[in-house]
């Protein structure tokens, strides 16, 4: 079997999904984990094999010593974090004999970047949300062309919906934007997509040399308190844990691949973004494994296991059928003695 280590297992993250999609293969890989908390959830239970404490102030090098130690295959970042620092090592980890299912690195830092997101998605004629960016409230006169609402995040480093704010007029903006700056990261501001035509979660997985296996799109629900960070008679702001309808939607997986591929995508990528006349309109695209993967995987689409059948083995891998239907999450919970904890 294959020997996968999945980095990053906190609870009800990305890490811990993409184990439950290893996990419907039985027989075929074994699920390893790591984190540099010995509160991650993922330590305890049984989604892992075995799972490692690893240091934070040397991460790669103690990821890479986790994968010599136990044998590992290949390493599936499990949070954005994660993804950027293995990504920066792919070179080193292969040297070590180690593949990191991963997009390209350059294509994941570019993405990382919310300014650069928009700024290449426009020039490469997509269309994109009325956005501007702040790196100081100084630079507030950039904002005379914004419509209200409007949206304020962080300009790299918010996936998970984290620091997303929605300011009904242009000083309650500012006061985001002050706040956002403050941490020492730029501001993105952003129009207001209205979620009247509903707002979509799709995965594209792509391999490397560029061919794309499929698309699948999940309509997100807003009547879930678990989906939902802010909901106000301005406006709706989706949280970081997707549930909703997936059935085929078929131009919307159509204008999704059509990203993926002019961006250059090898790998795994979600799109998020809301239809507005009829268009997907994208306002965030993360080049990684997605924390709705699991929800796929359920439908028939298990893209953790397409792409390392395809990476792995060299199979000829095509899109699933998949089973169209509502699919629903929770929160689960677990208990650890003190005495326990991982060391």
């Amino acid at each position: 079997m294959k020997r996968i280590l999945v980095a990053g297992i906190g609870g009800a993250s990305l890490g811990t999904e993409i184990a439950k999609c290893l996990a419907r293969v039985p027989g075929r890989y074994t699920a390893l984990g790591c984190d540099i908390s010995p509160r991650a959830y993922g330590h305890y239970g049984d989604l892992f094999a075995e799972s490692f404490l690893v240091d934070r102030a040397h991460y790669v090098e103690s990821v890479l010593g986790v994968c010599r130690r136990a044998g590992v295959d290949c390493i599936i970042p499990g949070g954005e974090e994660p993804m950027v620092l293995l990504a920066r090592a792919s070179a080193e980890l292969a040297q070590n004999g180690v593949a990191l299912a991963a997009n390209d690195s350059r294509l994941m830092a570019r993405f990382s970047d919310k300014q650069q997101t928009f700024e290449t998605l426009e020039a490469l004629g997509f269309p994109i949300p009325r956005s501007v960016t702040l790196a100081t409230p100084k630079e507030a006169p950039l904002l005379d062309g914004m419509t209200f609402p409007c949206v304020v995040k962080p300009a790299t480093g918010s996936g998970g919906s984290s620091f997303v704010f929605l300011a009904e007029d242009r000083d309650e903006a500012m006061v985001y934007v002050s706040y956002v700056c403050r941490s020492g990261r730029k501001a993105l501001i952003q129009e207001y997509l209205p979620e009247t035509e509903g707002e979509f979660t799709i995965g594209v997985l792509s391999l490397p040399g560029g061919r794309t296996v499929g698309a699948i799109a999940l309509r997100r629900l807003f009547d879930c308190k678990l989906s939902t960070l802010l909901k106000v008679p301005t406006g709706i702001i989706s949280s970081g844990y997707s549930q909703g309808l997936i059935d085929e939607f078929p131009a919307l997986c159509a204008d999704a691949v059509r990203i993926a591929t002019a961006i250059g995508s090898v790998g795994p990528i979600n799109v998020q973004g809301r239809v507005v006349g009829g268009k997907l309109i994208p306002f965030e695209i993360n080049p990684r494994f997605s924390a709705s993967t699991y929800l796929r995987a359920l439908a028939g689409f298990n893209e953790v296991d397409l792409y390392l059948r395809a990476v792995l083995d060299g199979e000829e891998v095509t899109r699933p059928e998949i089973r169209p239907g509502y699919y629903l999450r929770s929160l689960t919970e677990t208990f650890v003695e003190p005495r326990a904890l991982k060391q």
